[in-house]
């Protein structure tokens, strides 16, 4: 519940219920606690939290309108929806344990990493990312407004609305876990101290210690990856006294491409360690394997959320491949 606007946006509340919905679909909303509903969780009063950020000379009103704009949002969807569906809205830390049905429609209310993090926990159902704040939001997972919503999920309902596949990256593990990634996995200490491991592919195979691998997929490539090739370049044409060439794995490596790439993050080469094997195309024929040596604090967790995690002990494997499952978002 919003902390301000209560009264405005509960005014009109059941009036485009009246009539009942359109239909019996089951419409899931994801939503998320806004930056100020996360600092009254920290310092449990608004009074305390404004105390807290006025103080470190940041300007609290802003946290306060983006708090009442990203409630307004929530319940004009939420009240668009329930004329056109059954409505349940669902919390993004509830997302993991939810079971989305089969024949469930999923409305995402930004920003584009609650569309990622979505997006690995359903199956064949289709998304709609709706950027709530678009003065605020770039939302390129968010290609609609709260005014466009209506007539998004009424095209998708009546199968007009384009859909765009989303190609997952995935690790299993020797003892059958499984976690599945929109954007990239990490590889790694949970401490993102050197972590030690043999890392294989195809015939090469080396022993590495190194700060951890990426492993990206088309989606993410303008993420993370593409952070660390950025670093790369600089290094390389700074050490070597040349100008900069910009990294990039492959111009044409797109969100429904079927294979990922993997780099290793500050690889150290030493007697017992090598760096060769440190940047890679991943595909069906050509899996990453990867050994875990760290007794403790081994993980591997997705799109940048450390608490959706694996352990990833000594004597574990770990299989990198192209997810058979897909994404698919409207657009």
């Amino acid at each position: 519940m919003s902390f301000f606007g209560k009264k405005e946006a509960a005014a009109d509340s059941g009036r485009l219920q009246a009539a009942g919905p359109e239909t019996e679909i089951k419409i899931i909303l994801v939503k998320r606690r806004t930056r100020l509903e996360e600092l009254v969780v920290r310092y449990n009063t608004i009074q305390q939290a404004q105390f807290f950020v006025e103080r470190l000379g940041a300007d609290f009103s802003d946290y306060v309108q983006e708090d009442r704009l990203y409630h307004t949002a929530l319940h004009r969807a939420s009240e668009t929806l329930a004329s056109i569906g059954r409505v349940q809205q669902v919390d993004r830390e509830h997302v993991p344990n939810f079971i989305f049905g089969q024949k469930d429609m999923v409305v995402v209310l930004g920003q584009d990493g609650l569309v990622a993090n979505t997006l690995k926990y359903v199956t064949e159902q289709p998304l709609i990312g709706v950027n709530p704040d678009p003065q605020r939001w770039d939302g390129a997972l968010l290609p609609f407004t709260i005014a466009e919503l209506p007539a998004a999920v009424r095209d998708l309902l009546r199968g007009k609305r384009p859909i765009r596949e989303v190609r997952l990256a995935q690790a299993e593990l020797n003892d059958g876990q499984v976690l599945v990634a929109v954007n990239d996995l990490f590889i790694g200490r949970r401490t993102h101290v050197s972590a030690r491991y043999e890392l294989r592919q195809s015939e090469a195979a080396e022993q590495q210690s190194s700060s951890g691998i990426i492993v990206s997929t088309g989606m993410g490539s303008t993420g993370w990856l593409r952070s660390v090739l950025a670093g790369a370049a600089g290094i390389s044409s700074q050490a070597g006294g040349g100008a900069e060439q910009p990294l990039v794995p492959d111009p044409t490596f797109g969100w429904d491409s079927p294979y990922l790439y993997f780099s290793v993050r500050e690889p150290y080469p030493s007697r017992s360690t090598s760096a060769n094997l440190v940047f890679g195309r991943i595909d069906e024929r050509n899996p990453l394997k990867i050994v875990s040596q760290m007794p403790e604090g081994g993980v591997i967790f997705s799109d940048g959320v450390e608490d959706d995690y694996l352990e990833f002990g000594s004597g574990i494997e770990a299989s990198i491949t192209v997810a058979e499952r897909r994404g698919r978002l409207a657009v």
